[in-house]
């Protein structure tokens, strides 16, 4: 198997994946630093992971990849050739689809009881293939923005844990319990820069409260870093009043 992604959630997938005795073909990241350095497994550092599909499609013994804390986008050729491409996503679907750094913002302004980590098959949209598993968790009217998104990665793990020797042979997890659906919604990069202007509403504090989850969410920082340094008090949103209706585009 092969893993996509960056950061502390890919380089523990990748540690659970080995200890449990399974294979890893390749990691596959835009930062060095998520290097195994164990000397046997592989790295590969690119800022697009289908720029070297040839290398993916070479080395996947098991056809399967994994995509966990991944911000670049599967294309063809990966999309049509084979490959079992699974995603551990930091939110549940449909409601948070795209950056969980804005969704969990956007679930707390709207008021939203759950959230939690979504294991989904890859196709060609954004969060949009058929969702396999999930791991919800009550979200409660006085959580801030921290408390939530840092309880999402946990999620993601366990998550990931959870589902992976079904997915290595090549079962379907058991699927999700019937829920009450939540308002769809798509967060992008959009949704970040609109953020500030939701500041009238008394959920906005808690909403962007990073806490110590703020060097994980440094383009969020720097949009509020920089509403703070331009305060004009006008334009405030309710989320039916937004362009976007709670469900955004890049």
């Amino acid at each position: 198997m092969i893993f996509v992604g960056r950061g502390a959630l890919l380089r523990r997938a990748v540690t659970h994946a080995l200890t449990t005795g399974h294979r890893v073909d390749l990691v596959v990241s835009d930062d060095p630093a998520d290097d195994p350095g164990d000397g046997a497994t592989a790295h590969l550092t690119t800022p697009d992971v289908n720029a070297v599909a040839g290398q993916l499609l070479d080395r996947c013994g098991d056809g399967v990849v994994w995509s966990v804390n991944n911000r670049m986008i599967f294309r063809a050729p990966l999309l049509s050739r084979g490959l079992r491409i699974y995603n551990i996503h930091n939110g549940l679907l449909p409601q948070h689809r795209g950056l969980p750094s804005a969704a969990v913002a956007y679930a707390l302004l709207r008021g939203d009881r759950e959230y939690g980590a979504t294991l989904h098959e890859v196709d060609a949209g954004v969060d949009t293939g058929r969702v396999l598993a999930e791991l919800a968790f009550p979200v409660g009217p006085e959580a801030r923005y921290h408390q939530v998104l840092l309880r999402g990665v946990q999620a993601c793990h366990r998550l990931f844990q959870r589902t992976l020797a079904d997915v290595a042979a090549g079962r379907d997890p058991e699927p999700p319990a019937v829920r009450e659906p939540g308002r769809p919604g798509y967060f992008g990069l959009r949704a970040l820069r609109e953020l500030p202007s939701y500041a009238g509403r008394p959920d906005y504090p808690r909403a962007t409260d990073l806490g110590v989850a703020a060097p994980f969410v440094p383009e969020l920082a720097a949009v509020l870093r920089g509403a703070a340094a331009r305060p004009d008090g006008s334009g405030f949103r309710t989320i039916d009043e937004s362009s976007h209706k709670g469900v955004t585009g890049e």
